[in-house]
């Protein structure tokens, strides 16, 4: 049985005030029954790692370069989340997609080299209302991840993958656990015919995820846990959506 994870994404909010009375609330529910992460903007990695050192709940960021190093301003790569302790990163997730147009190849680069630093790439894929309307949802999906497959080759298995249906991201809509499991049995069926390790991966579901919906979701056989936006910024909501996961 696949051990679920439940990862937070901060996206561009927090202080440092509010993020030590998060965190706080956070560590003081352990244990969970799951694996817990929280992905944090840039300037707060080093006190999130001091904050979490320790402890079972693991940190990441929510982007980096697909360079190495170099003349590339305001980037970050790989290799400085390293030095930062990140177990996980996101990649490809929608508003990236969406507000600096990253194409799939960028996404599978920018996964190849979080794994070529040791870093767990959480790539997200997920299709727009119109996408869904116009039942594209499948092929876009399978075409988002395909990018990714093909460039991590052999070391496909080692990703963490997160369905998150665009119309779904902050806006209270939530795909019914039906059609996310749909969309999840997918996606690991397309994983089978690529790695072995298919059925031992990780596959999240993102999109208006709350304490209230989380379990029905992670009950479905192809939903390992969950992304999470906005109710990763309330500690009681997020503990209790990590509950639902345990």
């Amino acid at each position: 049985m696949r051990r679920k994870l439940v990862a937070g994404n901060w996206k561009m909010h927090g202080n440092h005030k509010a993020n030590a009375e998060l965190l706080d609330g956070i560590s003081g529910a352990r244990p969970f029954g799951c694996d817990v992460a929280v992905c944090v903007p840039f300037p707060y990695l080093s006190e999130v790692a001091v904050a979490l050192a320790g402890s079972d709940v693991r940190w990441g960021a929510q982007d980096c370069s697909q360079h190495e190093q170099g003349a590339y301003t305001g980037e970050v790569s790989a290799g400085m989340l390293h030095e930062f302790g990140c177990r996980y990163v996101i990649v490809g997730h929608s508003e990236r997609r969406q507000y600096h147009a990253e194409s799939d190849q960028l996404v599978a680069d920018k996964a190849k080299a979080a794994l070529g630093k040791g870093i767990t790439p959480i790539v997200c894929v997920g299709e727009t209302l119109a996408q869904r309307e116009a039942g594209e949802t499948e092929a876009v999906v399978k075409r988002q991840l395909s990018a990714v497959i093909h460039t991590l080759a052999h070391c496909a298995g080692e990703m963490v993958v997160a369905y998150e249906p665009v119309w779904a991201i902050g806006t209270g809509k939530v795909a019914t656990p039906e059609q996310a499991q749909a969309v999840h049995a997918v996606l690991r069926a397309q994983l089978r015919a690529a790695t072995p390790r298919a059925d031992q991966m990780t596959l999240l579901y993102g999109g208006s995820v709350k304490p209230d919906n989380a379990a029905v979701l992670f009950a479905q056989p192809d939903i390992d846990g969950g992304l999470i936006g906005g109710a990763a910024l309330k500690a009681a909501d997020f503990v209790a959506i990590c509950r639902a996961a345990g």
